[in-house]
């Protein structure tokens, strides 16, 4: 019975290949495509964030102001949870490949869903910490005594903005992941 179970999961089966094996086959090769696209949007957004940086003179260039993504917390675990996603988004690109090729694999993609999200988790987390950050740039809050930046930081503001563009399509698209996981979890 073990052995039977280890053929399963290597996609090999007793019955020779049916039309559901090519649905399998198609999603695997979706899935393959989805996470290149993860990959480059997480990718764009952390080089985006990590390299916004503007100064401004102030009366004199011996006298500037400085924006940096560094310079607020929220920006730099942005660029971390980017990151970590980023690399984890290469190496699940294996774990693809070997569903493309054996599209029957049950194992490998329930551990695919765990790690999809716990990484939609972190890479959402990052996302909307920083969205809440870029909006306080742009319209300030009156009550907290917290100006507008924006209108002096202008080059700042639009990389920063832009930046959230490709993290958010990454999550989409490891959402679209998991449902497609589960799916053919569930054609099984």
């Amino acid at each position: 019975m073990k052995g039977a179970a280890a053929a399963i999961e290597l996609g090999e089966s007793k019955i020779g290949s049916t039309p559901r094996s090519g649905v399998n086959r198609g999603a695997a090769i979706l899935d393959f495509i989805l996470r290149i696209i993860a990959f480059l949007g997480t990718l764009v957004s952390a080089i985006a964030m990590g390299t916004t940086r503007e100064r401004l003179p102030f009366f004199t260039q011996f006298l500037q102001f400085r924006a940096e993504y560094d310079d607020l917390p929220t920006f730099t675990f942005f660029v971390v949870a980017n990151s970590i996603v980023c690399a984890y988004l290469v190496f699940s690109l294996a774990l693809s490949i070997f569903h493309i090729l054996r599209s029957n694999a049950k194992n490998s993609r329930i551990i695919l869903i765990f790690f999809d999200t716990g990484m939609l988790a972190l890479l959402m987390a990052g996302a909307s910490a920083a969205t809440a950050i870029v909006y306080l740039a742009h319209k300030g809050n009156a009550k907290a005594n917290w100006f507008a930046i924006c209108q002096q930081f202008n080059s700042f503001c639009e990389r920063i903005s832009g930046s959230l563009i490709g993290s958010f399509v990454a999550v989409a698209v490891l959402i679209l992941l998991i449902l497609m996981s589960a799916a053919a979890l569930s054609r099984r």
